[in-house]
């Protein structure tokens, strides 16, 4: 898969990707020739254990971390490659992007915090109705003039999913989305990660812990120290240029 050609008929092609930090005097591997492909509309669930390289991966994907070696193709076009700036009007365009943390600004309302990506957007008409558009299709209609301070944590959280969607990306990435929130909520961002995915026809990419969230995958993606194995009974077997299907997976 290393030399194979981009394609458009892939949301996402991953190419013998390395990345490695330094540590002391040596060089740890982060990714280690990770290769992948996933078709538009899959919901795809990033697993394994702390430090296998699920956010650093999930980064990459995202644009916002480098590489070392191999590529990432979004759409058949390879971000790698990419100049700083059209990276990110790329990025705002194709990749919408939810934080375990939330990160919505203190000081400004839910319609604000989701119009923030639509002043760097090229798309035409009123920011301030698409922004009421997306909160109305996370079911918060009514808490769109309220600050994070006023809202649950589940509210918060769809208050950063409806602004990685407002630009009307094709690729959502999630990185523990559930991770802040108690079970009830955790099950309904679920269901609203799901609604987006029939509905609109979005890419899930989700990094989580939670084996709730990765049951409700397509495929399963599974980590280990940087490269891409088999999920076993307690073991790992030979690394994988392909994905796992999930059994019972939808």
């Amino acid at each position: 898969m290393p030399n194979a050609t981009p394609s458009t008929s892939y949301a996402v092609e991953a190419r013998d990707l390395h990345r490695a930090l330094p540590l002391g005097g040596e060089r740890i591997e982060i990714l280690n020739g990770v290769s992948f492909a996933i078709a538009h509309g899959e919901w795809i669930a990033l697993t394994g254990p702390s430090g296998s390289g699920k956010s650093t991966l999930l980064g990459v994907l995202a644009g916002i971390d480098t590489v070392d070696g191999g590529a990432v193709c979004i759409d058949g076009v390879d971000i790698t490659t990419m100049s700083e700036r059209n990276l990110a009007r790329f990025r705002n365009e194709k990749i919408g992007i939810v934080f375990q943390s939330f990160n919505l600004i203190p000081t400004l309302t839910a319609r604000e915090n989701v119009e923030v990506p639509l002043y760097v957007s090229d798309r035409a008409g009123s920011i301030a109705q698409r922004a009421k558009e997306m909160l109305d299709l996370v079911g918060l209609s009514d808490r769109m003039n309220h600050r994070p301070h006023q809202l649950s944590g589940g509210q918060q959280q769809r208050v950063a999913i409806a602004r990685a969607l407002v630009t009307h990306p094709t690729i959502l990435l999630a990185d523990e989305p559930t991770g802040n929130l108690d079970t009830k909520t955790g099950t309904q961002v679920l269901e609203l990660f799901a609604g987006l995915r029939r509905d609109l026809g979005v890419t899930v990419i989700v990094a989580t812990h939670d084996g709730q969230v990765a049951a409700r995958a397509d495929r399963l993606l599974y980590l280990v120290d940087g490269r891409l194995q088999q999920p076993g009974n307690g073991h790992v077997t030979e690394p994988l240029r392909e994905p796992v299907r999930m059994h019972g997976g939808r």
